[in-house]
C-alpha cells in the first residue's frame, strides 16, 4: 500500500473516530447524583452529642460549597451540599447514610466525621458503588 493510501485509510479512520466520538458525548449519561446542572455531595457530621464542637467542620465546608455556587459552580453545575447529623452514634450514621444514597440520591460522601461512624457505613457504601471520599478519621484502615 502506498504512503499516499495509508495517509487516506488513517484519515478516514480518524473522522469516524472522530464522528462517533462526538454522538457519544452528545448521548453523555452522568451517575447518580450528578447532571448538567448539579452535583448532589453528601455529607455525615456530629452536629450534635459527644463529637458536636467538629460540626463546625460541615458548616465551614457548607459555606465553602455556597461561595462556589455563588461564583458560578463547577463548570456551571451547582453543589447542592446535603449534611445529616449522626450524633457522632454509629447507627445513626448508617441511618443518614442510607437518606443520602437513597433518598437524596448523592453522587457520593464527602469528608464525613470520626472511625467508628465511617466504619459503619463503609460495607454499605461499598454496596451501594458510592464512593467515601475524604474520610475524616485518624485510623490508618484508611490510608
Amino acid at each position: 500500500m502506498s504512503a499516499t493510501k495509508k495517509l487516506a485509510v488513517f484519515g478516514a479512520a480518524l473522522a469516524l473516530v472522530a464522528t462517533s466520538g462526538s454522538a457519544a458525548l452528545a448521548q453523555k449519561k452522568y451517575d447518580t447524583g450528578a447532571s448538567d446542572t448539579e452535583i448532589k455531595i453528601g455529607n455525615i457530621m456530629p452536629y450534635s452529642g459527644p463529637a458536636s464542637a467538629y460540626g463546625i467542620i460541615g458548616r465551614t465546608e457548607a459555606a465553602y460549597f455556597k461561595k462556589i455556587n455563588d461564583a458560578g459552580g463547577i463548570n456551571g453545575r451547582k453543589i447542592n451540599f446535603i449534611s445529616y447529623d449522626d450524633a457522632y452514634s454509629p447507627p445513626k450514621a448508617v441511618e443518614q447514610a442510607r437518606k443520602l444514597v437513597e433518598s437524596d440520591e448523592v453522587l457520593l460522601v464527602f469528608n464525613s466525621l470520626g472511625t467508628p461512624s465511617n466504619s459503619a457505613i463503609q460495607k454499605y457504601m461499598n454496596s451501594k458503588k458510592v464512593p467515601q471520599l475524604f474520610v475524616a478519621t485518624g485510623a490508618t484502615k484508611w490510608n
